[in-house]
């Protein structure tokens, strides 16, 4: 591996709002060519290294290189363990994340990936989620490409759309032993990603590679509709005989607006529930992940009064959302209907107020002025903090924003094919295993 050039100009923070973060993944992925890649793009390396910095992990350090995959010269990234590392729980990860310095978006982008793999775990190994014992996933290295990965998604700021992604054969050893490939945790993770035969031995989808995109891409898709305007490249450690192992980030506008189906809607009518119960339901279906959950009065046979509950769901987390609607409901049925949808791009900007700084949600995109609107808990909570009406910091936000420059209009934003919204059972870096060998 060769020292990194670092000759391309940087982007800055937020370059990515509103545009569109295509992980091209023909030869899958894993945590470490994730970061190169989003490195190779133009995320300062500094943003990675910053945020690695904050946690409190000893006995290692990073280094950024070049690999060259058929003639083309890929950023690489390697995290180098000086010495013996504890195996970590997931409690114990999510506490040193909780206890961190990290930025707030850094940490809720870092806690999402590893309850992915938490999840995926506890379902695997049937037990509890707080007592999944990570090991190669609760190792350093895995540690770091979760939070460093997390921080360069955040300085940018875009929204995240993943390649088909595929999977390997054979078999592959772990601390539990061997494992068919793929590993049952990157399955478990890939729920409702598309996914595809990739024809070799070969680990092509680590856990920690799979956790990334399962936690942060909004959809899949051969390839989105889109102007390019940035390429990054990441590199692999394993050198495959029918392809170069390389990740390719694309970065640019969306084009159009694609009718393609990307969400479920999923409702079911009620007439023995209270409305306490009901508003418990919308409470719990949105803590699932649904993006709007609500009731609507209704008259069923006989007269009946009745409600009917209803939620919008990423199409990959609608099966999960609708078991929450029976879990938590009355209902003994869901129906489900898939929808198309198409969204203003939308990112945050902070005004200054008397009451101190108030984030505000912006979307823009070819549909009129952008819309603003201050984010009313964090009104609520400087309301509070300075004792005066809620509505005094709304109408100062709102004042701010006014006097805030107007940025230019974005084109629209075509939400594509599905996303879905630990004892690790493999090893985290993409090279031949026994058994499992790429020739």
């Amino acid at each position: 591996m060769h020292a990194h050039g670092g000759s391309r100009e940087g982007l800055k923070l937020g370059a990515g709002h509103g545009k569109t973060l295509f992980f091209d993944a023909p030869s899958g992925l894993a945590g470490d060519m994730i970061i190169a890649a989003l490195v190779d793009l133009g995320v300062p390396e500094k943003v990675v290294t910053n945020a690695v910095a904050l946690l409190p992990l000893k006995g290692f350090h990073v280094h950024f290189g070049t690999r060259e995959r058929s003639g083309i010269v890929a950023t690489a990234f390697d995290v180098h363990v000086d010495g013996k590392q504890p195996e970590r729980t997931y409690g114990a990860i999510r506490k040193m994340l909780d206890a961190s310095k990290l930025p707030r978006g850094v940490k809720e982008r870092a806690q999402a990936t590893f309850r992915k793999l938490a999840e995926s775990e506890s379902r695997v190994h049937r037990m509890p989620i707080d007592d999944v014992h990570f090991h190669e996933v609760g190792a350093v290295d895995a540690i770091v490409d979760v939070v460093g990965s997390a921080a360069a998604l955040e300085y940018l700021g875009a929204r995240v759309v993943v390649s088909p992604l595929p999977m390997g054969h054979g078999w592959v050893k772990a601390r539990h032993g061997v494992l068919p490939l793929p590993p049952p945790a990157v399955v478990e993770c890939l729920h409702g990603l598309p996914t595809y035969d990739g024809g070799l031995a070969f680990e092509f989808v680590t856990p920690t590679g799979a956790a990334i995109v399962a936690a942060h891409a909004e959809g899949s898709a051969q390839w989105p509709a889109m102007a390019p305007e940035r390429t990054g490249w990441g590199a692999g450690t394993a050198n495959l005989r029918d392809r170069p192992n390389l990740l390719r980030v694309v970065l640019g506008e969306a084009t159009s607006m694609v009718p393609t189906t990307t969400h479920a809607v999923l409702e079911a009518n009620i007439d023995d529930a209270t409305g306490e119960l009901l508003g418990h339901c919308i409470d719990a279906l949105l803590a699932e992940g649904a993006l709007d959950a609500w009731v609507v009065p209704m008259t069923m046979k006989k007269g009946r009064p009745a409600f009917q509950l209803c939620a919008l769901a990423p199409l990959a987390q609608a099966d999960d959302i609708a078991a929450v609607m029976l879990r938590e409901s009355t209902t003994i049925g869901v129906r489900r209907h898939e929808v198309a949808r198409v969204t203003r791009p939308r990112h945050v900007e902070h005004v200054a107020t008397p009451y101190g700084t108030i984030p505000v949600k912006v979307a823009a995109g070819p549909f009129g002025p952008p819309s603003r609107k201050p984010e009313f808990s964090a009104c609520l909570a400087a309301a509070r903090e300075h004792d005066v009406p809620v509505r005094a910091v709304l109408e100062a936000a709102i004042a701010a924003i006014g006097a805030a420059p107007q940025p230019k209009a974005l084109p629209p934003t075509a939400t594509t094919v599905p996303k879905r919204k630990v004892k690790a059972s493999s090893g985290e870096k993409k090279r031949p295993r026994p058994r499992a060998r790429a020739s």
